[in-house]
């Protein structure tokens, strides 16, 4: 079966109609092909991860759901997205996965459709056991051996004697695992088995850097242990040396099947004589006779040994280095030539990114620009241009002129107090105090809504040519160069000063 199939396309639209981008992605990305998934599909994956406001529960389920598949392209496809976000992805994801109790049930799972199904069930139940295996570990140690810090001062080289002995066991069980997948150059027959193998040849690499060096810190220690710890420490070794065997089969494998020899670490393995000085120490500790065996000689032992597992544990972190300055070389390319193609984009279209970015637009190295809208403006039919300069927002012109001050100014209808000379850039107000607060005679006899419209009337000073309705009101003009006598007029039209509301 090639391409994707109609139950893939189906399952892709029902997701874009409920708008699930997470599950469409999860779709496409294990469906009925027989290639590993593509890396679009993981990136965005990835990125899923890495976002705060998405639901990492609701990822995971979606990749389980998948499993329940009766394909195995499907199956294994899932298993090989869960365990990429596992090691690529945040670290969210691998928390997630540790707290649940149980991950794959595919211990039984076997695809009966045809002599290929038969062959790649057995792989998907060893690959399903290590991602369990992945996750159990995280969950005992709180931390993943391949991202964990290497080097002199690393996790597993600054451990001390009592946790070390609790942690080996754990990478122990997790490289048992990874190994019983057990696969041979002539089965990886396809992309699928192909991508899993190589997420697992990172992960043997990687996790037998941080046990080489959880090996090298025992070394370190086991003569200064107790009997009982010699002798756990002692069972350990030997386990490394045969898993050393082991890792060496596997990177055969990784090198048959065109993987880069420089890719692969070199193994180099300590001496033989180590061996028997751990053996011969744990005996002289139980009280049995040993070869007698000098302190000098014990050290340089030691020190042989250490040395070499070092140079082993150098050449797994060239390899890991490696692999991130290819990633990062690689991300450096695809960004070169998105900048290219945006480039070649701006060529065809030099004003689509102005017009789109910005409203000023530069077209033949001139800057076009709209002129710019007085929202506080007023029509006028007449003298538009020296009106425009006298709006509201601008009120200079009634300051420039000093106007006469008058000698009778009514404030609810009484004789202005004579006032000192005002300076000729300011405007008077001119107000009897008595009168308003009571202290003349004729205001007791008042309405107080009287006095209060006229206690809000400012004093606008008079002048010859200024027309007077019968009434003795001002006209009710708004004069536009005088914000004081547009706002008296108005408080006019609303009928505050006579006490009587006009219709």
């Amino acid at each position: 079966m090639s391409g994707q199939s109609i139950t893939d396309r189906i399952t892709a639209a029902q997701h874009s109609v409920t708008g699930s981008a997470i599950s469409k992605t999860v779709c496409k990305a294990t469906t009925h092909e027989i290639m590993g998934p593509k890396k679009k599909h993981l990136d965005y994956l990835i990125q899923c991860t890495n976002e705060m406001n998405v639901n990492i529960p609701q990822l995971a389920d979606t990749l389980f759901e998948r499993t329940t598949n009766t394909s195995w392209v499907v199956v294994f496809k899932s298993l090989t997205a869960t365990h990429h976000l596992m090691v690529y992805g945040n670290e969210r994801f691998i928390q997630y996965l540790a707290s649940r109790n149980t991950l794959f049930n595919l211990s039984n799972f076997l695809d009966k459709s045809g002599l290929q199904g038969y062959d790649m069930s057995t792989f998907i139940r060893r690959y399903s056991r290590y991602l369990n295996e992945k996750a159990v570990s995280y969950r005992q140690v709180a931390f993943d051996f391949t991202k964990v810090k290497r080097g002199s001062d690393g996790v597993m080289r600054t451990m001390n004697t009592e946790k070390l002995l609790k942690t080996i066991p754990i990478i122990q069980n997790q490289m048992d695992v990874l190994l019983d997948f057990n696969v041979n150059a002539n089965e990886l027959t396809n992309g699928v088995i192909n991508a899993a193998f190589m997420l697992l040849f990172k992960d043997a690499i990687r996790l037998f850097a941080a046990y080489n060096e959880g090996i090298i810190n025992l070394l370190e220690k086991y003569f200064d242990m107790k009997k009982v710890q010699c002798k756990e420490g002692l069972d350990i070794y030997k386990k490394f040396l045969t898993r050393m065997t082991r890792i060496s089969e596997f990177l055969k494998v990784a090198e048959q099947v065109g993987i880069d020899r420089g890719d692969i670490p070199d193994l180099s393995q300590a001496p033989s004589s180590l061996l028997d000085a751990l053996e011969q120490h744990l005996a002289s500790l139980e009280g049995k006779k040993v070869k007698d065996s000098t302190a000098a000689s014990r050290a340089s032992t030691l020190s042989n040994a250490v040395s070499s597992l070092a140079n082993t544990g150098i050449s797994f972190t060239k390899v890991d280095e490696r692999e991130k300055q290819a990633a990062l070389e690689e991300e450096q390319s695809r960004l070169k030539a998105l900048k290219e193609q945006r480039l070649k984009e701006l060529q065809k279209n030099p004003a689509a990114a102005t017009t789109d970015s910005s409203p000023i637009s530069t077209i033949g190295g001139t800057i076009n620009s709209a002129p710019a809208i007085d929202l506080f403006s007023t029509p006028s039919s007449t003298n538009s241009t020296s009106k425009a300069a006298n709006d509201l927002l601008d009120l200079q012109p009634a300051f420039q002129q000093p106007l006469p001050l008058s000698t009778t100014n009514t404030w609810g209808g009484f004789t202005a107090s004579p006032t000192p000379q005002q300076p000729q850039n300011s405007r008077s107000l001119n107000v009897d105090f008595d009168s308003v607060f009571g202290n003349n005679t004729n205001a007791n006899n008042l309405d107080p809504t009287d006095v209060l419209g006229d206690i809000l009337k400012p004093t606008v000073a008079s002048s010859p040519n200024q027309s007077m309705t019968p009434n003795g009101q001002q006209s009710h003009k708004l004069v536009s160069s005088d914000l004081d006598s547009s706002l008296a007029n108005l408080v006019g039209n609303l009928g505050i000063g006579n006490g009587t509301a006009k219709k």
